[in-house]
C-alpha cells in the first residue's frame, strides 16, 4: 500500500475516531493504522480521548448554553476554543481544565461573547478540511502527525513534530484560503536517523 493511500485511510479513521466511534475501531485494522501512524503511545491517545470527553461533559454540565467550547487534547495538552458569555465563565472553564486528571498544560483560547453561529462553525469546519486536504497532497511530513483545529478563521496546529515539519505545516495552513491566523502549539521531537 503506498504512503498516500495509507495516510488517507488513517486520516479517515481519525475523523471517525474524533466523531466518538473510538470503541468501535480500537480493536480493528483501522484503529491499528492510526496507532501505528501516530507518534503518541496508544495509552496517551486513549488518555487524550478521555480528557476530551470528561472536559466536554463537565463544561456542559457547569455552563450549559452559556458556552460553546471545543476541547482538543493532544499528548495531554488541552486546547480550548469557542465562546462563553462572561469572563467568570471563562475562568470556570480554565479551572475545570486545569483540575482535570492527566492534563499537563491548558491553552484557553475561549473568547468572551455570544456562541458562534452555525454558519461560522461550518466555515471553520470547511477551513479545517481544506488544510487537511492540502496536507494530504504534499510529501514533506505525515499529515497524521499534525492536529488541525479551526475557530473563527484561526487555525491551531498541534502535534509531535520536527522543526521542519512544523514549518511546512504552518506554511501550508497560512496559505489556505479563508485562514486569518495560525497558532502553533507544537511539541518538538528529534527523530533518530534511519540506519
Amino acid at each position: 500500500m503506498n504512503r498516500r493511500l495509507a495516510a488517507a485511510i488513517a486520516l479517515l479513521c481519525t475523523a471517525v475516531l474524533t466523531a466518538g466511534c473510538f470503541p468501535l475501531l480500537v480493536g480493528g485494522t483501522a484503529g491499528g493504522a492510526v496507532v501505528v501512524a501516530d507518534r503518541r503511545p496508544a495509552d496517551i491517545m486513549a488518555t487524550d480521548e478521555r480528557i476530551e470527553w470528561t472536559l466536554s461533559r463537565e463544561i456542559q454540565k457547569r455552563l450549559g448554553d452559556k458556552a460553546h467550547v471545543n476541547v482538543t487534547s493532544y499528548n495531554r495538552q488541552v486546547l480550548l476554543t469557542g465562546e462563553v458569555t462572561t469572563a467568570e465563565g471563562k475562568a470556570i472553564i480554565d479551572d475545570i481544565a486545569s483540575r482535570t486528571h492527566d492534563v499537563r498544560k491548558v491553552y484557553n483560547e475561549v473568547q468572551i461573547g455570544i456562541p458562534s453561529s452555525l454558519q461560522s462553525r461550518s466555515r471553520d469546519t470547511y477551513i479545517t478540511s481544506q488544510v487537511k486536504a492540502r496536507m494530504m497532497n504534499q510529501d514533506k511530513f505525515n499529515p497524521l502527525h499534525v492536529k488541525v483545529v479551526t475557530e473563527a478563521r484561526t487555525v491551531y496546529l498541534m502535534g509531535l513534530v520536527t522543526t521542519a515539519e512544523a514549518d511546512a505545516a504552518t506554511e501550508l495552513a497560512r496559505t489556505t484560503s479563508g485562514v486569518e491566523r495560525v497558532v502553533r502549539l507544537f511539541e518538538y521531537v528529534q527523530l533518530q536517523p534511519s540506519k
